[in-house]
C-alpha cells in the first residue's frame, strides 16, 4: 500500500466516523497542512462546511452553531500558530459545556522541533481546556480503523457527561491530497464504531423522599434558576414552584422569562430588589434550590454570601460539577434536572399553593417592574434600549447577548414574555471576544437571531462580519455605542480622573458605518428613541446584515442606574408601611 491510499483510507474513515457519531457540521479554515481533512470533510455528503478565513472567529462561529443545535462541531486548520488562534473559544466551551471537536493538522514528528516552518509544539496546547486530547499516528498501511476509533472517541468525550471541547491532533506527511476514487474509501463494508448508549441521572425513591423532607420543613423556599440551555425546564421547573408555594428567581439566560409557560412565580427583578437593603436584610429564605449556573446577578452572589449560615443550599447539576463561586457549603445533588423536577412534583398536591412569603415577593416583582420601566427620560440609555429590543424581537428567535453591561442590563429590564425567545451569552469565561462570530454561528443554523453588545466588543470581533458577507447570514446587532468601557464607570478606578479614561475609559473614537458597509451590511445610527423603536421594529424582519448603532452618554449611566435601584427601594418602602397600617 502506498502513501497516497494510506492517507486517503486514513482520512476517509475517520471523517465517515466522525459524521456516523454526530458531527453534522465543521468549520474548515484554509491552509496547506489540513488539506487531506479540508478535502475529505468537503467530499463527505453527510457533513455541511463552512469557510472561515480568521481561526480565532471561526473558532467562535463554531462554538455558536454547537450552541444553537446542541451537536458536537468539528473545527479544522492547519499546523503553526492557526491552531493556537483557537484557544479562547476553547476556553468558552469549556466553561460553557459546548461540544466543540477541534482538529488541527500537523507536521510529521521528524520535522517537530527542527526549525521547520509552521512547527510548534501543539501536544495538549490547549491544557486543561478540554476534555480529551491526542496526538494521532500518521496515515500508514491499515490503520484507519484506528482512526476510526480515534474519532469515535473523540465525539463520545465531547457529548458525555458535561459536554465540552476535544482535541485531536493530527501529523500528515506530503504529498497531502487524498485520491477518492481509491477502492476501500469511506465506509465500504467497513462497521462503524457503534455509538455508546447512555442514559439520564435521575434519583432514587428514597433520596426523593429525603429531598422532599426537607424542603417541606419551611414555607419560606426559594428556586433560582441561572444560566441554562434545556427549554423543557421551564414548565417543569414552574410545576414544582407552584405545588411547593415557591417563587423562581430567574436569570436572563434561564430560558425562563421568554415562553408560554406559567410565570406567575417568576421573578424577574429579582436583582433590582436584592439591592434594596431592606430586601437584603429582611427577606431571607430557609433553603435555596438552584439548577443552572450561578446567575449573572453580582448583587443575588453578595446576597446568598450575607446569609450563607443560615440558609440550606441545594445545587442540581446534571453530572458531577462544582459550579460555586460563592464559596457556600452547599449539597450537590447530580440528576437530570428536567426530571428531578418532575420526580418531586409527583409527590405533591396539585394546585397552586399560596403561602405569605411568596405573595411579597411577587408583590415587590410588580413594584420593582413599575419602577425599572417607568419613563425612559429624554436622552437614550441602555436600559430602556433593552427594553424596547425585546418588544421588538421575533417570536421563535434567538437573543444573543454580549458581556460586560449589556447581559447586566438585559438582567434588569428585560421582562417575562410570552415570546417563544431563546436567550444566550458567552458566559462560560465572560469574555468580550469573538461575540459577533458566536452570534452568526446561531444564525448559521437557521432561526432569526438579534445581539446586543457595546461598542468595544464590537470592535473586538469585526473580522467575525465576513461570515455574514460570505455566506449572506441574516443578522441583526444592536451596538450601545457609549465610547467605552461603560462597567469600568461602577468600580472605584472610576474616582481617579487622572489616568480612567486611557486605561479603562477607552473611547475607541471610530465610526462603525465605514466597517459595517465593507462586509455588506446596513448601517444605521440612532440619536432618538424615535429612531431607536423604529430601527429595531424594522430589523425585525430584515434577511441581512443590520446594525443599529445607539448613541448613550457613559456620563449618565451610573447615575441612570443607581436612581432606578434607589427608586425601587423607596417604592417597596412605601409598600410595606402601607401593608403594616
Amino acid at each position: 500500500m502506498g502513501h497516497v491510499e494510506a492517507l486517503t483510507k486514513y482520512v476517509t474513515h475517520f471523517v465517515d466516523q466522525l459524521a456516523f457519531s454526530g458531527v453534522r457540521q465543521v468549520v474548515i479554515s484554509p491552509g496547506s497542512r489540513s488539506t487531506p481533512l479540508a478535502l475529505t470533510f468537503a467530499e463527505h455528503s453527510e457533513v455541511k462546511h463552512w469557510v472561515h478565513l480568521d481561526e480565532r472567529s471561526a473558532a467562535f462561529f463554531a462554538l455558536g452553531i454547537a450552541r444553537q443545535t446542541k451537536e458536537p462541531v468539528a473545527l479544522v486548520c492547519t499546523s503553526g500558530t492557526a491552531a493556537a488562534n483557537y484557544y479562547p473559544a476553547v476556553v468558552e466551551a469549556y466553561y460553557s459545556r459546548v461540544p466543540l471537536v477541534v482538529l488541527t493538522a500537523d507536521r510529521p514528528h521528524e520535522l517537530r522541533e527542527t526549525g521547520a516552518p509552521q512547527a510548534i509544539n501543539q501536544l495538549q496546547m490547549y491544557g486543561y481546556y478540554v476534555k480529551f486530547h491526542a496526538d494521532l499516528a500518521l496515515p500508514e498501511e491499515n490503520n484507519f480503523i484506528y482512526a476510526r476509533r480515534q474519532a469515535a472517541r473523540a465525539v463520545d468525550q465531547a457529548v458525555s457527561g458535561q459536554p465540552g471541547p476535544v482535541h485531536l491532533n493530527l501529523p500528515f506527511r506530503e504529498p497531502l491530497i487524498p485520491d477518492f476514487s481509491l477502492k476501500g474509501a469511506w465506509r465500504g463494508d467497513t462497521l462503524p464504531v457503534p455509538v455508546p448508549a447512555a442514559g439520564k441521572k435521575q434519583l432514587d425513591s428514597q433520596a426523593v423522599s429525603d429531598l422532599l423532607e426537607q424542603l417541606g420543613r419551611s414555607d419560606k423556599g426559594l428556586i433560582v434558576v441561572g444560566p441554562q440551555i434545556d427549554e423543557e425546564l421551564a414548565e417543569a421547573v414552574t410545576d414544582l414552584a407552584a405545588r411547593l408555594g415557591v417563587p423562581v428567581f430567574a436569570d436572563p439566560l434561564s430560558q425562563l422569562r421568554a415562553g408560554d409557560h406559567d410565570k406567575r412565580h417568576v421573578i424577574e427583578s429579582y436583582g433590582a430588589l436584592l439591592k434594596s437593603p431592606w430586601v437584603k436584610e429582611t427577606m431571607k429564605p430557609d433553603y435555596i434550590l438552584r439548577f443552572g449556573a450561578m446567575p449573572v446577578s453580582k448583587t443575588y452572589l453578595k446576597w446568598v454570601q450575607h446569609h450563607k449560615d443560615t440558609v440550606d443550599h441545594v445545587v442540581v447539576d446534571d453530572e458531577p460539577g462544582y459550579r460555586e463561586p460563592a464559596g457556600l457549603a452547599v449539597q450537590y445533588i447530580w440528576a437530570e434536572a428536567v426530571e428531578l423536577c418532575r420526580q418531586l412534583a409527583a409527590e405533591l398536591p396539585e394546585g397552586n399553593v399560596q403561602t405569605t412569603w411568596l405573595a411579597e415577593w411577587q408583590q415587590m416583582n410588580t413594584i420593582a417592574k413599575t419602577e425599572m420601566m417607568k419613563d425612559p427620560s429624554a436622552a437614550l440609555n441602555e436600559g430602556h434600549a433593552v427594553a424596547y429590543l425585546a418588544e421588538a424581537l421575533p417570536d421563535q428567535s434567538t437573543f444573543f447577548i454580549g458581556n460586560s453591561m449589556p447581559i447586566r442590563d438585559v438582567d434588569s429590564f428585560f421582562m417575562s414574555t410570552p415570546k417563544r425567545v431563546t436567550m444566550m451569552a458567552n458566559r462560560g469565561a465572560n469574555g468580550i471576544d469573538g461575540v459577533i462570530s458566536t452570534a452568526l454561528g446561531t444564525a448559521a443554523a437557521g432561526q432569526k437571531t438579534t445581539l446586543l453588545l457595546g461598542d468595544i466588543s464590537f470592535f473586538h470581533d469585526m473580522n467575525g462580519l465576513w461570515m455574514a458577507k460570505s455566506q449572506g447570514l441574516p443578522l441583526t446587532i444592536v451596538v450601545i455605542n457609549n465610547d467605552g468601557g461603560g462597567i469600568f464607570s461602577y468600580l472605584p478606578q472610576s474616582k481617579d480622573p487622572k489616568h480612567f479614561e486611557e486605561l479603562f475609559g477607552t473611547p475607541l473614537g471610530l465610526d462603525l458605518k465605514p466597517a459595517v458597509e465593507m462586509y455588506g451590511g446596513r448601517h444605521m445610527c440612532v440619536q432618538t428613541w424615535e429612531e431607536y423603536r423604529h430601527a429595531v421594529a424594522e430589523s425585525a424582519s430584515s434577511q441581512q446584515l443590520t446594525v443599529i448603532e445607539a448613541m448613550v452618554s457613559r456620563d449618565d449611566h451610573v447615575d441612570f442606574h443607581n436612581t432606578r435601584w434607589n427608586d425601587v427601594h423607596d417604592a417597596v418602602i412605601r409598600w410595606r408601611e402601607n401593608d403594616e397600617q
